[in-house]
């Protein structure tokens, strides 16, 4: 019980640094557990299937754009979780947004996009403040 009245006290004081990298580690995790789940996971296991449905309008091949898909909505998410290559990774899932919202999904409206758009602004933050103290690569001083 003492062990957390001290985390309470600790992540309440007035160094507040360490709140903002569990503020970071929270919303890099949820955020790429729920890109994983939601989109990354089913185009790999219905691979077959996504790539009959798939858009390409870059016209660089339905297969580049499948395998651009699950390389930022599979590999980037965990990437993102472990907190390796973090700003790399959360570039990558910001451009497949940016793709998806402005080239495949012209027609949304706000309302319509509402979840791509919240997904550009957890990895555009991701992107801008990095993966925090609570990382793999961390750079220790």
């Amino acid at each position: 019980m003492a062990s957390l009245t001290s985390f309470w006290r600790r992540l309440y004081s007035k160094d507040t640094e360490h709140v903002h990298d569990l503020g970071l580690l929270y919303l890099r995790v949820c955020g790429a557990l729920l890109l994983l789940y939601v989109h990354g996971l089913p185009k790999i296991l219905h691979f077959s299937d996504e790539l009959q449905r798939i858009e390409d309008p870059m016209h660089l091949g339905k297969g580049f754009s499948l395998c651009f898909s699950i390389f930022a909505e599979v590999i980037c998410p965990l990437l993102i979780i472990a907190g390796v290559f973090v700003r790399v990774a959360a570039l990558s899932v910001v451009c497949l947004l940016v793709v998806a919202m402005f080239l495949v999904h012209p027609d949304w409206s706000f309302a319509e996009g509402q979840f791509g758009w919240l997904f550009m602004i957890i990895f555009g933050t991701v992107l801008i403040a990095g993966a925090g103290r609570f990382s793999v690569d961390v750079k220790k001083l």
